[in-house]
């Protein structure tokens, strides 16, 4: 496959640019707690454990600079702010699942192993 720059930097295969989109610890998180429907932020941070503010406002913020999530105020008193997928975040949600179900077997493999290592 010929190299492909997006955003002045140079992915090497479709995977590692599909990596940049869904990769890293927190962005599939998101991804999956928004896959039922928009949420608030306050909602959004209790359907992900372990996450600091910090971290899921720079997810959510490189989340909307890809085109993956939107993010729609609502002029109430007082404001109301919803997190939703895009089509785009959508279509990711299969490789997600896959990927998740995966890890959940290698999981299962390599404590059945530790466990069989100390008997």
């Amino acid at each position: 496959m010929q190299d492909f720059i997006h955003d002045k930097r140079v992915y090497y295969s479709p995977v590692e640019f599909a990596m940049a989109y869904i990769g890293g610890t927190w962005k599939m998180p998101v991804i999956r707690a928004l896959a039922n429907g928009p949420l608030r932020y306050g909602d959004l941070k209790n359907a992900i454990p372990h996450i600091t503010d910090k971290m899921l406002q720079t997810q959510l913020r490189d989340l909307e600079k890809k085109r993956m999530v939107t993010r729609t105020i609502f002029r109430e008193k007082p404001p109301r702010v919803e997190y939703a997928l895009t089509e785009r975040a959508r279509r990711s949600l299969p490789t997600i699942e896959a990927l998740e179900a995966f890890g959940k077997s290698l999981m299962a493999e390599e404590a059945d192993r530790i466990t069989m290592t100390h008997n």
